[in-house]
């Protein structure tokens, strides 16, 4: 979460699904305070009182500058997750770089940038692992054709599918049904979010 200290308590910010939560404060005795788990965030926050700082050991300017920051990079997160969340859901459709700056009211040029910077993965990187995530699973769970696998997932040519299938995963799409099938008989009683959780590609 973004938290901000107030005279008093304090408010935090998540960005839950795209959207932003806020919640207020107050402080303990000893200037602490504890943040519950929200939006899935595994345990509770403890909030340590600042350190005090003389008032002349940053000039103001550089003081306003960091706090215009904290409130840029959220808002750009806020931006490029409604963006995430659109190739999330088709990553099938084509998703040029201008049209994902549109989405998220920056330039192409930032959008790109702040996108890698957030994620790890450039954004057409980053749509080619969905599709190839997807790809995988279809081969795991139907015995639909590869041909008609790659077409559904996004893919103009078989043999660009193929080669980034194996470049993202490390094996040929046949070969990932092959192991998936062979694997049947291995896995027991493993749920099956668990597995896909494991095969899933980086």
């Amino acid at each position: 979460p973004y938290v901000f200290r107030e005279a008093n308590g304090l408010h935090a910010l998540w960005l839950c699904a795209g959207k932003q939560v806020r919640r207020d404060f107050r402080l303990h005795r000893d200037g602490t305070a504890t943040l519950p788990v929200v939006c899935g965030y595994p345990h509770p926050l403890r909030v340590l009182p600042p350190a005090p700082v003389a008032p002349d050991a940053l000039p103001m300017t550089a003081r306003l500058a960091a706090l215009s920051d904290i409130h840029g990079q959220f808002e750009l997160m806020r931006r490029l997750l409604r963006a995430k969340d659109r190739m999330d859901a088709a990553p099938d459709q084509d998703w040029p770089i201008p049209r994902l700056a549109e989405l998220s009211a920056v330039s192409p040029a930032y959008f790109a940038r702040g996108f890698k910077q957030a994620f790890g993965l450039p954004p057409h990187r980053y749509l080619l692992t969905r599709r190839i995530e997807r790809a995988a699973a279809l081969l795991r769970d139907t015995d639909a054709p590869v041909i008609d696998i790659a077409l559904q997932t996004g893919w103009r040519s078989i043999g660009t599918f193929g080669r980034i299938f194996r470049d993202i995963t490390g094996e040929s799409p046949g070969e990932c049904r092959l192991r998936a099938r062979n694997a049947l008989d291995t896995r027991g009683g493993m749920p099956e979010c668990v597995v896909r959780a494991v095969e899933r590609p980086d």
